[in-house]
């Protein structure tokens, strides 16, 4: 079987996963980027005074993803970083004098559920050992089909496991099932937050998150998360791949129901296949009358959130935070409820801190702080430079009020990161941040396909397809999309 030459739009984790499976398997792979660094929305920055920020990802959660990648290709997680675990995992502020430090053991789980709620430790259990199954199920074996064919899902051990998923039983009233106490409830629906819709409107399988987070941990790459983009370029280039940064995909040559060449802001580039690991609604603009979907398909698609970030250097250590700290100091159901039911700007924000300097001194200067903010918000919401001021004040007096610290006369570093800035450096659908929501009708073979459906040698990856948005779901999307590639090439011959 003879190489071919395959273009991958985008550097993010999804292409960078699919382009060294390929090239592993002999085809000359070239990943196209627009922007001057790889990563995508897991890029990270430097500043003149001596910060790192990692842009996008802060949890590392899921490890075993990682590994199945990397031993695929002859290393393992410790070849190419240390990976430490996180110890409280977490914290959650809840509102004045009341913070509690999220532990990682089960036996410690078990004893601050119990002291919430009395026979809530073996309700635990029993939710994890669900939740363990639906892990297994969903993350071994479901994510890994392209979801092209009803026939993918069609062996009993398959259908067997979809009604194990319950599927069709919201996450809200299953949680309700084991716990009572209002603690136990945010904190087990707060991964829930960022998978693009309400408790209420999630299905039961994504317990499988909780799983992800209590039973298999938190966890941090020194050097930061960006450390797991460099081990991904590292074995991209081991397997051949080339890079063409500062490229921009402008448009698609096409005839006889194949693309022939990609236009790019630096010329014409001849190949084979092509894969989009671009925002997936930005590529179907490009191809016009060769796309999946129309405009208004788009406009119907439920989005997940977008989000306000601030990446903040400071000369002092901040104190009473960990390295992850989640503010549920206000009403977590109206904050969703301005995010997904009627979108706007949140009254009273719910809000993330990481502060990665606690665990590794690498990522800011000596006695100084790293802190990195994040309000989810909806997407496709005006952005202004005084909205984001305002916002950045609110968090600011939150932080005063909570942890007793004043940002202000500590800034020696700001910058934020909103709406704009997504369109703007990914090309992203309404400004989203995570994708498509993982609701019941976007599940599955309900995503957009990875297949385009009028150009045979064109496929997509990443977090609007298959099997969703989070960076070990687009690890596993480009192996899928990867692997369907191979197999439609060596048809051929």
């Amino acid at each position: 079987m003879s190489g071919k030459k395959i273009a991958i739009i985008g550097s993010g984790i999804s292409s960078l996963s699919c382009a060294s499976f390929l090239a592993k398997e002999g085809h000359e792979v070239l990943i196209l980027e627009q922007n001057d660094s790889i990563g995508g929305r897991a890029r990270q920055f430097k500043t003149d005074n001596g910060f790192t920020f990692d842009m996008g990802p802060s949890w590392y959660w899921m490890p075993d993803i990682f590994e199945n990648f990397y031993r695929q290709f002859g290393y393992t997680t410790s070849d190419f970083y240390e990976l430490v675990r996180l110890n409280p995992s977490y914290q959650v502020i809840w509102g004045n004098n009341d913070i509690d430090p999220i532990p990682a053991s089960i036996p410690e789980m078990e004893e601050y559920f119990e002291k919430l709620e009395l026979g809530s430790s073996i309700k635990l259990r029993q939710f994890l050992a669900d939740a363990e199954k639906k892990y297994n199920i969903g993350m071994k074996d479901l994510v890994y089909k392209p979801s092209l064919k009803l026939t993918e899902f069609a062996d009993t051990r398959v259908l067997t496991g979809l009604f194990k998923m319950q599927l069709f039983t919201s996450f809200a009233s299953f949680i309700r099932k084991y716990f009572t106490h209002p603690k136990i409830i945010s904190l087990l629906e707060f991964p829930i937050l960022f998978l693009g819709a309400t408790p209420k409107d999630t299905p039961a399988l994504y317990s499988l998150m909780n799983y992800a987070d209590i039973q298999l941990g938190t966890w941090y790459p020194m050097g930061g998360m960006f450390e797991f983009v460099k081990a991904f370029e590292k074995i991209a280039l081991e397997q051949g791949v080339t890079f063409s940064l500062n490229t921009r995909v402008l448009g698609f040559n096409t005839s006889n129901g194949e693309i022939r060449s990609v236009n790019t802001s630096r010329g014409e580039i001849a190949c084979d296949y092509v894969i989009s690991g671009a925002d997936y609604q930005h590529t179907e603009q490009l191809l016009k009358n060769k796309a999946n979907y129309t405009d208004s398909y788009w406009e119907k698609r439920i989005m997940a959130p977008s989000c306000l970030l601030f990446y903040i250097g400071l000369d002092c250590k901040v104190p009473n935070l960990l390295h992850h700290n989640l503010f549920f100091d206000e009403d977590f159901d109206a904050h969703a409820s301005d995010i997904y039911k009627n979108p706007k700007w949140p009254r009273k924000p719910l809000f993330y801190a990481s502060c990665p300097s606690k665990t590794d001194p690498s990522v800011a200067p000596e006695n100084g702080e790293n802190l990195f903010l994040l309000i989810p918000i909806a997407p496709n919401l005006t952005d202004s430079e005084k909205q984001r001021e305002d916002y950045f004040q609110i968090l600011r007096n939150r932080l005063i009020e909570k942890i007793g610290f004043d940002l202000n006369p500590h800034i020696v570093y700001k910058r934020s990161y909103c709406i704009s800035d997504f369109v703007t450096d990914y090309n992203a659908f309404k400004g989203n941040a995570y994708g498509l929501a993982n609701t019941l009708k976007q599940t599955a073979l309900l995503k957009p396909r990875i297949k385009n459906k009028h150009l045979s040698n064109l496929f997509y990856t990443g977090q609007l397809t298959v099997p969703g948005p989070g960076v070990p779901p687009s690890i596993v999307s480009g192996e899928v999309v990867a692997k369907h590639v191979i197999k439609q090439i060596e048809k051929q011959y």
